[in-house]
């Protein structure tokens, strides 16, 4: 009997290590991609976008679909924090960041989201 509760507890132990492993990998994930949303462009426009589209996808697109969006949000977020660097695409970057937004708004409109 004392081995049967020995082995439950080891595994147990091994299960508790794996959880708090990947729940701590979960959280460092989560707070680089709070880092990065919380960068901004310094460019009005690109910024409302993000803002609007992030709120968009966290409270009105299903899961199992959300991810998909994430992705998109997250690499059009780096191309922009990149653009508002660079001196020479930071002029151009409101009319895109608008033309973006404009054309999000049509897709997005399916799933009750407004911008």
């Amino acid at each position: 009997m004392r081995q049967v509760i020995s082995k439950a507890a080891t595994g147990f132990g091994s299960t508790l290590k794996a959880s708090s492993v990947a729940g701590i990998t979960s959280l460092a994930l989560l707070a680089g991609i709070a880092a990065a949303q919380a960068q901004t462009t310094g460019i009005a426009a690109c910024d409302d976008f993000l803002t609007k589209y992030d709120a968009c996808i966290s409270s009105k697109i299903p899961p199992a679909q959300s991810a998909m969006y994430k992705t998109q949000i997250d690499q059009t977020r780096k191309a922009w924090l990149d653009m508002a660097k660079n001196p020479s695409t930071k002029a151009t970057m409101e009319a895109s960041c608008k033309q973006t937004m404009d054309a999000t708004k049509a897709a997005l409109t399916a799933y009750g989201c407004s911008f």
